[in-house]
């Protein structure tokens, strides 16, 4: 017979699974940033889905960085923005 393949869903929750100890360990202000990480890594299952990669945490963090890229660049729209503004 042949191998079920698990839901990325499930294949997501078990990587997070696996960084319990570390939670665990950092300060409590900490792991908050911890967990929003994971939830902006859950944002993009359906390209995890797509990507089908053996090591499910790469695309956990390029999904993590992705957001934070996504973040960056409307700050420094906003900045760009405002010192327009003021000239």
């Amino acid at each position: 017979m042949g191998r079920t393949v698990l839901p990325y869903s499930h294949v997501w929750e078990e990587e997070r699974s696996r960084w319990v100890k570390f939670r665990r360990a950092l300060r409590r202000e900490d792991q908050a940033h911890l967990d929003r990480l994971f939830e902006l890594a859950r944002l993009h299952l359906q390209a995890g889905v797509y990507a089908s990669n053996p090591w499910p945490l790469e695309t956990m963090l390029l999904s993590m960085l992705l957001e934070h890229e996504k973040v960056i660049s409307r700050l420094e729209e906003k900045l760009k923005a405002l010192e327009s503004r003021r000239w």
